[in-house]
C-alpha cells in the first residue's frame, strides 16, 4: 500500500492476508467499513493480528491506528450502521475519555468476518495517564478502580498509555507504557498474576518477558478481577526472541505482506483463566513513530 492509499487500495492486500491465514474474508463487511472511515485511513499505520486462542479463530484482525485525534471511531462505526447502539455503559466510554482526557491518535480494530469490533485511543507520550483518574469515569468498569491498588504497587498505575474498548467482548484493555522493567522479572510476573487471580506463568512466559516492552490488562464490567493480562515483544524477528512461535502461526509470520522497509511485528503472550495464548501481529504499513507510541526501550 503506497503512501495516502485510499479504501480501495487496502481491500486487496486484506484479502490476501486473509487467504494466507486461511480465512475466508467477508467483502460485504470489510469494504463498508473501509468506507466508512474513508480518507481518515491514508496515513494510517495497517497492522494484522492472528492468536492461537479459540476465541480469535476463524478471523482475522485488521488495525488501523495513527488516526487523527479529532475522530470519534465509535460515533462513525454507529453513523454507518457498523456496529448497534446500546445502553451499556461501553457505548459511552469512549466519549468520557475523550471529553475529559487529551488523545494523541485514534485507531480501530475489525474482523474480516466478525466486522467491527474495537477503538483505541493513544494518549500523548508526555502525558500519560494515571489509572486513579481514569477510574473515575461513569462508564469505567468498576474493576479498574478495584484493582488500583495491584496496579500501584508495581509502578503501573500512572502509566496508562493507551486505552482499547471492545464493544463486541464487552471489555477495556488498559496498556501501561514504560513500565518498570521490574515487572518483566520473574519473581514480579509470577506475583502480578498470583494477585490478580490468573494462572502461574508458564517457563516460557518468564523467558519471553525478558525481552518484552509491555503489559496491559483486559477488565469488563461483569467481575472485580483482571480478566487476561498480556505481556508483549516488538521485534523484527519473532524467530530470535526466547519462545518457540506456535506452529499455528509460524506461516503467517514468514509470508505476511508488507510495504515499508523492513518487517515490524509485536509478539505477544496473555495470560487468561483457561491458559495461555499467543498473538502475533504483523506490521503491513509501518511508521517510525509507532515504536515511540508503544513506549518501547531504545535497547529493543
Amino acid at each position: 500500500m503506497r503512501d495516502n492509499a485510499g479504501p480501495a487500495d487496502v481491500y486487496p492486500v486484506i484479502e490476501e492476508v486473509s487467504q494466507l491465514v486461511g480465512v475466508s474474508c467477508s467483502p460485504d463487511t470489510v469494504r463498508s467499513i473501509l468506507s466508512a472511515y474513508g480518507d481518515t485511513l491514508a496515513q494510517a499505520v495497517v497492522a494484522f493480528r492472528v492468536a492461537t486462542s479459540e476465541r480469535n479463530a476463524g478471523d482475522l484482525d485488521c488495525r488501523f491506528t495513527m488516526l487523527p485525534p479529532h475522530l470519534d471511531p465509535y460515533a462513525v462505526a454507529l453513523s454507518h450502521g457498523l456496529i448497534e447502539a446500546t445502553d451499556h455503559p461501553v457505548g459511552s466510554l469512549l466519549g468520557e475519555l475523550h471529553g475529559g482526557f487529551p488523545i494523541g491518535f485514534s485507531g480501530i480494530d475489525f474482523g474480516v468476518v466478525g466486522g467491527f469490533k474495537k477503538t483505541w485511543s493513544f494518549f500523548p507520550l508526555d502525558n500519560l495517564q494515571p489509572l486513579s483518574e481514569l477510574a473515575q469515569l461513569e462508564s469505567m468498569p468498576p474493576s479498574a478502580a478495584g484493582n488500583l491498588p495491584l496496579f500501584t504497587r508495581y509502578g503501573l498505575a500512572d502509566r496508562v498509555s493507551l486505552v482499547g474498548i471492545d464493544y463486541r467482548s464487552r471489555s477495556v484493555n488498559l496498556y501501561f507504557g514504560a513500565a518498570p522493567a521490574e515487572v518483566f522479572t520473574p519473581r514480579s510476573l509470577t506475583s502480578i498474576l498470583k494477585e490478580a487471580g490468573l494462572p502461574g506463568p508458564s517457563e516460557r512466559l518468564l523467558r519471553f518477558a525478558t525481552r518484552a516492552f509491555g503489559i496491559y490488562a483486559t477488565l469488563t464490567w461483569d467481575s472485580q478481577k483482571v480478566e487476561r493480562i498480556t505481556i508483549a515483544a516488538m521485534t523484527a524477528d519473532p524467530l530470535t526472541l526466547p519462545v518457540t512461535v506456535e506452529p499455528a502461526i509460524e506461516d503467517f509470520l514468514k509470508n505476511a505482506p508488507y510495504s515499508t522497509d523492513g518487517h515490524q511485528f509485536v509478539y505477544a503472550i496473555t495470560s487468561a483463566p483457561s491458559g495461555e495464548y499467543h498473538k502475533l501481529q504483523s506490521y503491513y504499513r509501518w511508521r517510525s513513530q509507532v515504536e515511540t507510541t508503544l513506549l518501547v526501550p531504545d535497547s529493543e
